[in-house]
């Protein structure tokens, strides 16, 4: 028979018990993860002051407990006070002969929500891509006729007028590299995955960056020394990273700071829509004080072709949740004012892979 730890452990949503008089008694371990803090650190704080609901709960949550009947909020923000607030839809229940005891259940929906959305999302990328590679490759040739006729005019024009070739060929190649980029998102190789420190591909990104577009950052490092071998593409991860730091890099208005974080989270396990589950306990996280991402384009921003940007392309974050995708991974972002978080989520490697003296 099940004993009520096991079943306590096994439940796939943060779940939290609080007594008669709103204190948290207990919670599971995606509680913990979900609240940032320990079971142990949360034993008799009052219920509300860890987690604020955008809904006018409380008394509702009397009349549960008064009356035995449960309670479903559904679509509402819940905030923790140490990341943005999630939209979750909200269980409540008494606990049987539980003396007001009480049990809430809160179930995020933007993970659910986007792993269905991504998998919709994958077939019609796919085909947008594949007609954009095909367009790609028939508009390249005249755009180079077009270039070179461009600059043989100009070799014959008085200076005043040069101004309009000189926009012609810049166009033109302007054009060029961004054809060059759907290209390069439709051509990415699958991942050759081995045991790789993550770390490693972190300082590579930060050395990269700090000597380039991001000269004018504050990129600072938060590893856990002890987080274990991650199973990925080094070179693959490191565009990821690069890209990240880039979007970081551009989007600062003068001086900002970068955070560079990487954690181990045992909890984290992404179930698909196909009903395939996988353990994704490595964490990585860029964090930036920028301006945050536009609102209009929050949900979407993963989407080919869709770009925050005045000139963006769309592709570069496409193609970072791309590679994810392809190596079994997770990207997922929370964006206020003053504070992105873009969190990479990778598996660990199989023993066999992670060289003797790591292992």
């Amino acid at each position: 028979m099940i004993d009520n730890a096991s079943l306590w452990a096994s439940l796939p949503v943060p779940a939290v018990l609080v007594n008669a008089q709103d204190e948290i008694t207990d919670i599971n371990g995606l509680a913990e993860s979900f609240l940032n803090a320990s079971a142990k650190s949360l034993r008799g704080v009052p219920v509300w002051d860890r987690i604020a609901v955008d809904a006018p709960l409380e008394d509702a949550f009397e009349r549960a407990r008064t009356q035995g009947t449960p309670l479903f909020v559904n679509d509402v923000d819940v905030g923790t006070g140490n990341a943005p607030p999630l939209q979750c839809n909200v269980q409540i229940a008494q606990i049987s002969d539980g003396d007001g005891d009480m049990i809430i259940l809160i179930s995020p929906r933007e993970l659910a929500s986007r792993v269905n959305k991504s998998d919709t999302v994958k077939s019609a990328a796919k085909s947008a891509i594949g007609m954009a590679e095909m367009l790609a490759h028939e508009i390249k040739n005249p755009l180079a006729g077009i270039t070179g006729a461009a600059q043989l005019l100009s070799m014959n024009l008085p200076q005043e007028e040069l101004e309009l070739t000189d926009l012609i060929v810049e166009e033109s190649r302007r054009i060029v590299k961004l054809l060059e980029q759907v290209e390069q998102f439709g051509n990415l190789q699958p991942p050759a995955r081995n045991a790789i420190n993550l770390h490693d591909v972190l300082d590579r990104a930060r050395k990269s960056a700090l000597l380039g577009f991001g000269g004018h950052m504050a990129i600072v490092e938060d590893y856990d020394p002890s987080l274990p071998f991650a199973l990925g593409d080094a070179d693959q991860l490191l565009q990821v990273i690069l890209n990240l730091l880039k979007n970081a890099s551009e989007a600062a208005e003068s001086k900002g700071t970068i955070r560079m974080r990487s954690y181990f989270e045992h909890s984290f396990k992404l179930r698909r829509s196909d009903g395939t589950g996988q353990s994704l306990p490595l964490q990585i996280e860029i964090i930036d004080d920028g301006p945050g991402l536009p609102q209009a384009i929050k949900g979407d921003i993963f989407d080919p072709f869709v770009s925050g940007k005045e000139n963006g392309t769309g592709l570069g974050l496409a193609l970072v949740s791309k590679i994810m995708s392809d190596h079994g991974g997770w990207i997922s972002v929370d964006s206020i004012p003053g504070r992105t978080v873009f969190r990479l989520s990778l598996p660990r490697a199989p023993k066999d892979l992670v060289p003797p003296e790591e292992s």
